[in-house]
């Protein structure tokens, strides 16, 4: 199974009052490994919109558990893969680091979606290939 490392420094505007990152920030550190975890296969977002036709790939669902805070200037890593494939959806795992301890874990669902006759959105098949990048990471 395919899984990406992303390293992210902790800008000054990820801080609250506090010095600690603000939570919505580590949503946002997320959302942009998601896409890592899609270039890693091969995917690269503009590419993969083009190809498959699909508007992109929203969040349905998130959980988080936020178990070590981060400051300003520290590195961390970001672990992201996918854990579970159904039809139109799909998970992905994140496990952010800094050092060696687990800082925040990170469960998204999200949706291959087109965009619906009615002009609207709505999911679609996650294409076999799309699929079996994730299970054998791509060559370069």
């Amino acid at each position: 199974m395919l899984t990406n490392r992303k390293t992210i420094r902790v800008e000054w505007g990820d801080c609250d009052p506090a010095g600690i990152v603000y939570y919505p920030r580590y949503f946002a550190y997320f959302d942009n490994c998601t896409a890592a975890l899609f270039e890693a296969a091969g995917l690269p977002k503009p590419q993969m919109l083009k190809t498959y036709g699909i508007v992109g790939i929203p969040m349905v669902d998130t959980r988080a558990r936020f178990l070590v805070p981060s400051r300003f200037g520290d590195d961390v890593v970001v672990e992201s893969s996918i854990t579970a494939w159904r039809r139109s959806s799909f998970d992905v795992k994140h496990k952010l680091y800094r050092g060696d301890a687990l800082a925040v874990e990170c469960t998204e669902t999200r949706v291959w979606a087109v965009r619906s006759q009615n002009g609207g959105i709505e999911g679609q098949a996650v294409p076999k290939d799309v699929i079996a990048r994730f299970e054998t990471p791509a060559t370069p």
